[in-house]
């Protein structure tokens, strides 16, 4: 009994090396080595493997790009929808500071009051937009700026910083 396991276990090693033979002489041949001994149809065949196998190769690395490509474009789509969500709250804080600057200075001159709302209260863009805003109230300031033999317009011309 002990003999037939033996023999058993000695012609499964054996079938095993002749596979490991097997499958490293197929990789040394898909890797293009030791093609000598094969004939033309021999190589056709091995041609066809390879073709496959890249075939293969290319619709995984496809698949992997496509995803990729969908992935940045869904990001560049949030990041649109939140960027355009900031500039709604820009616009309206803009909104609310020609709002508050026209209480306080009245209605005197319309584009003034939005020209320094824009210009002297909105956010520029390398200021934190989560940073409380601090508005305060003060005295309207008179600035004449009229040469002599110009027509006065109402409008005054101011350069701001």
């Amino acid at each position: 009994m002990v003999v037939l396991y033996f023999l058993f276990w000695q012609r499964e090693a054996a079938l095993l090396r002749q596979q490991l033979e097997n499958l490293q002489e197929n990789h040394r041949k898909m890797k293009g080595e030791e093609l000598s001994g094969l004939n033309v149809k021999d190589l056709q065949n091995l041609e066809k493997q390879l073709e496959m196998s890249l075939r293969g190769i290319r619709m995984r690395k496809d698949q992997i790009l496509i995803d990729e490509v969908q992935e940045l474009n869904q990001k560049g789509n949030l990041s649109h929808q939140e960027s355009m969500e900031l500039y709604k709250k820009l616009d309206l804080v803009r909104q609310e500071n020609t709002e508050l600057y026209k209480k306080v200075y009245g209605t005197r001159d319309a584009n003034a009051v939005s020209r320094n709302a824009m210009n002297s209260n909105s956010l520029r863009v390398n200021e934190d937009p989560h940073a409380p805003l601090h508005l305060q109230l003060s005295q309207p300031q008179q600035q004449h700026y009229e040469t002599p033999g110009t027509t006065k317009l109402g409008l005054s011309l101011q350069q701001w910083s």
